[in-house]
């Protein structure tokens, strides 16, 4: 690593920013600050068919949310800028034109009924088509024709692309950090279209040409992108440019069966693949942080697909994950995704968190449901979060968890009703005469009164706390007892049981 670390994460704004992207932007960024380096961002957008208008700025939005926001991208530090290729497209045709000139690239006039020609007739012969060494002299190029007829037609506007010229007979030794040493035999490559006659490049040409301007040391992508690894090297071979080291992340695997993580298992298996909520003509995609996830829970079970530290530690902080992170520990099989481990991940991460910032959160909650939260206060709903939140995974399971502390039962839980007997009804009153004398109204000294007052009646624990619950929940659940009692107040606690006497 001899020249200075400049990593990229160059998505396209196609669309909401899929979680194998947040994993690919994440390594980038743990590799950056490892080495101090720089992590930016470019937009990849020259294919403007396909560009989705809010897709850019969700792709910043997700990375502010996640903490991992680029040092460098569109309006920021833009110290090679423009940092969307659609701004840049001046640039490319004097490369395409440098490629041409060198011996390196190609005209092809070919229109696309005439390939799918040539592509048919191949199929009929049981062959398989491919734009390459092969046929391209053949065909209806600038290899055959003159270079002043191939002027006159594009003069006249004949609709062209430029295809990079692979070379013949070639094998090319390649490295991976990653995958280690490949080898690509150049004829079984194709000639790629690198620049279109609408002046716009095509990903591969905008992509290096980018790359080499922007001195990025490092391509670090998902496996998809492997095929074209030898064409990118090619690229930079044709022009004389020292080619970045490359990695190929693993693929990110769906949950059950086999295959990519898409959004489709998502739907049917009920979890995002989105960091953020995306709205669209076709509906709402939901998003992990509307979900309830922690933005530090995606970072550290997104860090876990695909890379560990080699020892057993699951749960890492950003600044643990930058420490230890080494693409070297990167493996070459495809991740799993596990919707359920990532709930745990989230669980961890809530158990984190203060009481107090838990409280803050959960106040709007009650306040949708019950339309206000004053009557609680904030130390008595501190403390509800502390008494339910090592049995929630996220917020939102907060109000199913203690909603009993804001509101009586509306019915009661018929399983447990059955184990109310014909002389439950006298021992809640006596239950409730003596509450009612205590003026310590704290949990164990109503602990210690109500278990005195059993032991002295011999009445059996079951007669009184299971019932007692009931009364106070509408069914057999809930934290310790008496931090219930006391939470709700003497009068609440009485008027409870009062109504479960006269209901149940």
């Amino acid at each position: 690593m001899s020249k200075p670390i400049r990593v990229r994460f160059a998505p396209s704004p196609t669309g909401p920013l899929h979680i194998g992207g947040v994993r690919t932007a994440l390594f980038n960024y743990l590799f950056a600050k490892k080495h101090n380096g720089v992590f930016y961002l470019r937009i990849e957008d020259t294919d403007q068919n396909r560009f989705v208008p809010g897709a850019e700025q969700y792709i910043f939005d997700a990375l502010d949310w996640l903490g991992i926001a680029p040092s460098e991208t569109v309006g920021k530090n833009e110290k090679f800028g423009p940092y969307r290729q659609s701004e840049r497209k001046a640039l490319y045709k004097q490369y395409a034109d440098q490629l041409i000139n060198s011996g390196w690239a190609y005209y092809a006039f070919d229109t696309a009924e005439a390939i799918d020609a040539h592509r048919k007739q191949h199929e009929e012969q049981g062959k398989t088509f491919i734009y390459n060494w092969h046929n391209r002299e053949k065909l209806d190029t600038s290899l055959v024709i003159s270079k002043e007829e191939t002027e006159k037609r594009i003069a006249a506007g004949e609709a062209y692309v430029v295809r990079f010229k692979t070379p013949v007979n070639e094998t090319l030794h390649l490295h991976d950090i990653i995958r280690g040493d490949i080898n690509f035999e150049t004829n079984l490559l194709d000639d790629k279209v690198l620049f279109k006659s609408d002046g716009m490049p095509t990903y591969h040409l905008a992509n290096i040409v980018d790359d080499h301007l922007m001195e990025t040391s490092h391509v670090i992508r998902g496996e998809e992108w492997l095929p074209s690894m030898p064409l990118h090297c090619l690229l930079y071979k044709a022009f004389g440019w020292e080619a970045p080291e490359f990695a190929h992340l693993p693929l990110i695997l769906k949950p059950i069966g086999n295959g990519k993580l898409s959004k489709r298992d998502g739907d049917k298996l009920g979890f995002p693949v989105f960091p953020l909520e995306w709205k669209s003509e076709e509906g709402i995609s939901s998003g992990y942080r509307e979900n309830g996830f922690f933005p530090e829970t995606v970072i550290n079970f997104l860090a876990l697909l695909g890379w560990n530290d080699g020892t057993d530690q699951e749960l890492f902080s950003l600044n643990e994950l930058i420490e230890k992170f080494d693409l070297n520990r990167v493996h070459k099989a495809g991740a799993k995704f596990d919707p359920e481990k990532n709930k745990w991940f989230n669980h961890q991460y809530l158990q984190k968190q203060s009481d107090e910032s838990l409280a803050e959160s959960f106040a709007p909650i009650i306040i949708n449901k019950v339309g206000d939260s004053s009557f609680v206060g904030m130390t008595k709903l501190v403390k509800i979060v502390s008494l339910i939140k090592e049995r929630a995974n996220f917020i939102s399971e907060f109000w199913e968890l203690s909603n009993f502390f804001f509101e009586s039962p509306t019915s009661y839980d018929e399983k447990a009703t059955k184990n109310w007997k014909e002389d439950t009804g006298d021992i809640m009153k006596q239950l409730i005469a003596v509450l009612s004398a205590i003026e310590d109204f704290t949990s164990l000294n109503i602990e210690t009164i109500v278990k005195d007052w059993m032991t002295a009646t011999e009445i059996g624990m079951g007669k009184v706390m299971q019932p007692f619950r009931l009364s106070l929940v509408g069914a057999l659940k809930g934290p310790h007892l008496f931090d219930i009692v006391e939470l709700i107040g003497k009068e609440e606690t009485i008027r409870r049981l009062e109504k479960a006497i006269a209901t149940i």
